[in-house]
């Protein structure tokens, strides 16, 4: 049958200029929408740490979103909120975040030691005398877990709110029995041809391989059965031999694609609503034979095409209309994003070495690997700029472009590994174990983890994301992702 498509919107009487300024201002307008988004979750997720820190008595003197030279800044009581130059990330900073040196540590100079003394040092310095019992190091192991984890939670929260909007208020893009196009010719699945720009003016062998013309099993793809039949874009496909086809979005169409597929080479008998030349509704009785066509085939619903079967097949593509989920449905979607998004997180290290050949060696960009917010905020202004989307279609993606973000920001930030939130979560969780051993080993408490010790390894990970970073901007910037 083909797969849902949606008819390009001809603009008559615009000079091709005007149609350029139109594209140019709703591609930036994409762009600055999903900044405002993204400025927003960013600063959502630090007002998560910014609240339970103050609500367990932490002292805050700096919330800023964005890194770098500060644009704008105000101060409110001890904490100066602002906006930096880079939307690339923001934070909050808390007072004692890394303890004093644990009694009885080794005072022998080594470069590593020296190092990690700088750096408690630093953070000691912002504590003042009235800080006393203020310090985050200070606060018991459950409210630094809260604080911390309070971050990811806000934009897990905003992740939820967001698909819930997209699913329940906007809905999913669902199949009708109404006729959205009428390809002009039939390809084999796999059809080397299927990229050109006029795939039915290519001549292929059966097997779907291009060709020279007048070669032997060499020909021009037949042409559709539904085009021959003269079914046009727009027909809604009301009955097939008489037996009414159900309306309802989903269902008809997949009644209508099980009936094709299991009448190849068998007449049907179509009957179509169409408005005439001057508007009027008829319904029409079309005879439609459909011809065999090589599918593939998913019997273990991996999403990997495992074969190849032959089956009946009309040449239409269904229009699509939005329609809204049931609040029941949200749990299993969700479930099933964030499953999709873990996976494409752990694909992330074996995936770098197509995306760097990507960036520097010309290879095509592989669409299920990463992408950075530059690349995410081009797929987002070029939605915008799509004369192919609706303003629902333009809708729907940007909210799930932004929710699909914020579960990213959550998923990412709970790695634990130090300087991420997980990192801090993971420390807290350890001081705690650490804490019970001892006391069930009849021990004194060994006190605070020194965090100040991981902090090698905190760089080691901020340079590898500093790196990934910069080689997704060039690849973003070089050879992007694209809707097209």
């Amino acid at each position: 049958m083909g797969p849902g498509a949606r008819s390009r919107r001809h603009r008559r009487g615009r000079p091709e200029t005007e149609l350029e300024l139109s594209g140019f201002l709703l591609t930036v307008l994409g762009i600055v929408a999903f900044a405002i988004g993204l400025l927003f979750s960013i600063g959502f997720h630090e007002f998560g740490h910014f609240y339970w820190a103050r609500k367990f008595g932490m002292r805050v003197p700096q919330f800023f979103v964005g890194f770098g030279t500060t644009v704008w800044s105000f101060r409110r009581g001890e904490t100066e909120f602002g906006i930096k130059a880079i939307p690339l990330g923001g934070y909050i900073r808390i007072v004692g975040m890394i303890p004093p040196a644990e009694e009885g540590e080794s005072k022998r100079a080594t470069r590593m030691r020296s190092f990690i003394a700088e750096v408690r040092g630093a953070a000691l310095n912002d504590v003042l005398p009235t800080d006393r019992g203020r310090v985050f190091y200070a606060k018991p192991w459950w409210q630094r877990v809260i604080v911390m984890f309070a971050g990811p939670f806000h934009n897990l929260v905003l992740a939820v709110l967001l698909f819930l909007v997209l699913l329940v208020g906007i809905g999913l893009p669902t199949t009708t029995t109404t006729i959205a196009a009428v390809p002009d010719c039939v390809l084999p699945a796999g059809a080397a041809s299927a990229a050109a720009a006029d795939p039915c003016t290519v001549p292929i062998t059966p097997e779907g391989q291009t060709c020279e013309a007048g070669a032997a099993d060499c020909a021009l793809p037949p042409a559709g059965p539904a085009a021959q039949a003269g079914l046009k874009a727009g027909d809604t496909i009301l009955a097939i031999d008489g037996e009414p086809v159900t309306q309802e979005p989903g269902d008809g169409w997949e009644a209508l694609v099980e009936t094709v597929q299991a009448s190849a080479s068998t007449p049907l008998t179509l009957t179509v609503a169409r408005e005439d030349a001057q508007g009027v509704p008829e319904q029409l009785d079309l005879t439609v034979t459909p011809i065999e066509n090589t599918v593939y085939t998913d019997t273990d619903s991996d999403g990997e095409p495992d074969g190849t079967e032959e089956v009946g097949y009309l040449g239409v593509q269904s229009a699509t209309e939005y329609v809204g989920q049931p609040l029941s449905s949200l749990p299993g979607y969700f479930g099933t994003v964030v499953v999709e998004s873990v996976q494409r997180l752990v694909q992330i290290p074996e995936r770098i070495p197509q995306l760097f050949r990507a960036t520097f060696m010309g290879e095509e960009r592989d669409r299920e690997g990463p992408i950075g917010l530059v690349g995410v905020s081009r797929l987002s202004g070029e939605a915008f700029a799509l004369e192919q989307f609706s303003n629902l279609d333009k809708l729907s993606f940007f909210v799930s472009l932004l929710a699909s973000v914020n579960l990213v920001l959550f998923l990412f930030n709970l790695v634990p590994l130090y300087p991420l939130d997980g990192g801090h979560v993971a420390g807290a969780l350890y001081e705690k174990a650490r804490s019970t051993v001892a006391r069930l080993r009849g021990r004194p408490d060994p006190g605070p983890f020194d965090i100040a010790r991981l902090m090698p390894v905190a760089y080691a990970v901020a340079g590898l994301f500093i790196l990934l970073s910069g080689l997704l901007v060039i690849a973003d910037v070089v050879n992007p992702i694209t809707l097209q």
